[in-house]
C-alpha cells in the first residue's frame, strides 16, 4: 500500500478493526458452541430437566437431537480439513 492509498484509506481504519473483532468474537462464539464438552454438559443438563420434570420429553428429544447433530457436523468437518 503506498502513501496517498494509506492517508486515504485511514479514515477506515476504525471500521476496519471493528469488523476484525466482530469477526473475531464471532469465530470464538462457534469455537465454543461446537466444542465437545459443552454439548456433552448441555446433553447432561437437558437429561436433568427431563428427569425433573421441567422439561417435556418431545422438547428434551429435540434439543439433544439437535446436539448430537452439532457434534457430528464438527467430527464431519474436522475430518475434512484433516484434524481428525
Amino acid at each position: 500500500m503506498g502513501l496517498i492509498s494509506g492517508l486515504l484509506l485511514l479514515p477506515l481504519a476504525p471500521l476496519r478493526g471493528t469488523v476484525w473483532l466482530a469477526e473475531q468474537i464471532a469465530d470464538e462464539a462457534d469455537r465454543r458452541m461446537n466444542d465437545p464438552a459443552f454439548i456433552r454438559q448441555q446433553l447432561e443438563e437437558i437429561a436433568a430437566a427431563r428427569d425433573a420434570g421441567t422439561l417435556a420429553s418431545e422438547e428434551a428429544d429435540r434439543l439433544e437431537r439437535d446436539l448430537v447433530a452439532r457434534l457430528l457436523q464438527r467430527k464431519v468437518a474436522a475430518r475434512q480439513t484433516g484434524r481428525g
